[in-house]
């Protein structure tokens, strides 16, 4: 039972990180206008992923440098997820277990 949990929780990490690189992307799309925001429904997935993904990047951009207009919280983040997944619970379904 728990190396069913252990996969599930390496999978949920692994769709929070798609859901990150996806925020990612649309921003990038949005900021060098290749996608329009007044189309209701980019504002609506962008609206989606932000309200996901804000509240895990606000606590790592209070501890980020100042980089002018280059955001790498993102980045952070999904170093960080990698880590508990493939080190933390990788670990514990390997050796752990």
């Amino acid at each position: 039972m728990l190396i069913s949990l252990i996969g599930f929780l390496m999978m949920l990490i692994t769709l929070l990180i798609w859901i990150v690189v996806a925020q990612a992307i649309m921003s990038w799309l949005v900021a060098f206008n290749v996608v329009n925001t007044h189309n209701q429904f980019v504002r609506t997935v962008l609206t989606f992923l932000d309200r996901l993904v804000d509240p895990l990047v606000r606590p790592i951009r209070r501890f980020m440098p100042d980089l002018g207009g280059i955001d790498l919280s993102s980045a952070v983040l999904v170093i960080a997820l990698i880590f508990v997944r493939d080190v933390l619970l990788g670990g514990l379904l390997v050796g752990g277990l």
